[in-house]
């Protein structure tokens, strides 16, 4: 069983803390809608009635719902796990004892996802065939669920399965200099992955064709050549498969680079306001977003990987949740628990950066295409289909939003386009 001491009692301080702030966030967010929801922005004024308000605000109260209780039940289900002294436990049968740490370490882990794992079934399956279906997106059939969830399993297991045992052997075999192979391996295990995605990992679930549409590709071929990208990865994903939802996303680094439009997009939108969608892609190309994403990355699990090697050497880590010696396979695992509720708080710095990097995209993509109102309407049309929330809350969207609230970034868009206006009149 876990031994009370100063270590104990602040993490359990901070994961007290932030959990409250976690469910507090979710909750003032909510609030905040259904005080403001009943208003359409002014932006908004020609694309949303009331009945479409009123859906926007019941799809976000639905789903923050789901959210905050499936936040509440996997970190208490974590705690329990971490304090009921199963991993100790765990860690001493005669089942992983008798194994080679490597292979006990990959038994550990595997037995504490599947614990952790099937509590957040039940949330998946609500989600998606209650409040998805009931709101009118998830088209996704229980055979085709199951299946996308074996294939996620099989994957997920074969790949961290990989990374974890080669970090576990270089732990066994290099105790004190363990992590910095670990990150060259990381480093190139993550470019790898990042290139092998979107053509042979996506595939496994979704189909992806050229798209066929003959005026919108002449369209795009156009665009492509005045930004000077000689792109052949342009993609039509069958989305409306599964969901309903919309959307467009660039991927992959190097030959295997392509931007993908959900059918459900080319079905909904115009042609123009599908090459603005693009054109915003682009421009995360062009700026060289991933590129940033990745050199980011690789200085975080650096310092990530170099913390953990000093407190996987630290005897009150084991100690302090039951175990009578240091196993560092389950010193990971622990590490990867209280790293959890800390790195919380480095979110506001992601969110920041993203949306910078959206609204660096956003302008490419008015100066690409001469004119913001293409991508402006797209991004209603966009809110309005995803029932978006139009009135999140400003510390809220401050700490979680990847993306400008729509209602600023449409509004940024639009003044950038009566500035062009403006300085062509003169």
């Amino acid at each position: 069983m876990p031994h009370w001491n100063g270590l104990l009692a602040a993490f359990l301080a901070v994961f007290t803390i932030t959990l409250a702030i976690r469910l507090g966030l979710r909750w003032l967010n909510v609030r905040h809608l259904k005080a403001h929801g009943h208003v359409v922005p002014e932006v908004f004024r020609d694309q949303i009635e009331p009945e479409t308000l009123a859906r926007m605000r019941d799809y976000t109260a639905a789903s923050s719902s789901l959210g905050s209780l499936e936040i509440l039940v996997d970190d208490l289900a974590a705690l329990v796990l971490v304090l009921s002294g199963f991993l100790p436990f765990l860690a001493g049968t005669d089942l992983l004892s008798g194994l080679h740490p490597v292979a006990a370490g990959l038994l550990f882990f595997l037995a504490c996802s599947v614990i952790l794992g099937v509590l957040e079934l039940p949330f998946d399956l609500y989600g998606t065939f209650v409040i998805e279906r009931s709101f009118g997106f998830s088209t996704i059939t229980f055979p085709l669920w199951l299946k996308d969830l074996l294939k996620t399993l099989l994957l997920s297991g074969i790949i961290m399965g990989s990374l974890l045992a080669v970090f576990l052997a270089l732990l066994y075999a290099m105790p004190g200099l363990w992590w910095l192979p670990a990150w060259l391996c990381f480093v190139m295990f993550q470019l790898l992955l990042t290139w092998l995605y979107p053509s042979f990992i996506a595939p496994l679930f979704n189909r992806f064709e050229p798209v066929d549409d003959v005026p919108l590709k002449g369209r795009i071929d156009t665009l492509l050549e005045r930004a000077g990208f000689h792109l052949k990865g342009l993609f039509k994903m069958d989305a409306s498969l599964r969901s309903r939802h919309s959307n467009a996303y660039f991927t992959g680094i190097g030959r295997s680079k392509r931007i993908v439009l959900f059918d459900t997009l080319i079905a909904s939108h115009s042609p123009e306001e599908i090459s603005a969608v693009l054109a915003h892609e682009l421009g995360h190309l062009k700026k060289g977003h991933i590129r940033k994403q990745l050199a980011a990355s690789v200085i975080i699990s650096l310092v990530v990987l170099y913390a953990s090697s000093r407190l996987l050497a630290w005897p009150l880590l084991y100690q302090t949740f039951g175990f009578d010696s240091p196993v560092p396979y389950a010193g990971l695992f622990l590490l990867s628990f209280l790293a959890k509720p800390c790195a919380f708080y480095f979110i506001p710095i992601g969110s920041m950066i993203s949306r910078r990097f959206e609204g660096q995209a956003d302008a490419y993509a008015r100066h690409l295409t001469g004119t913001s109102a293409p991508l402006a309407q797209a991004l209603k049309r966009l809110a309005r289909e995803n029932l978006a929330n139009l009135h999140p809350h400003p510390l809220y969207a401050w700490i979680y939003y990847s993306h400008p609230p729509l209602v600023a970034r449409i509004e940024a868009l639009e003044h950038g386009q009566d500035e062009r206006v403006r300085k062509t009149a003169v």
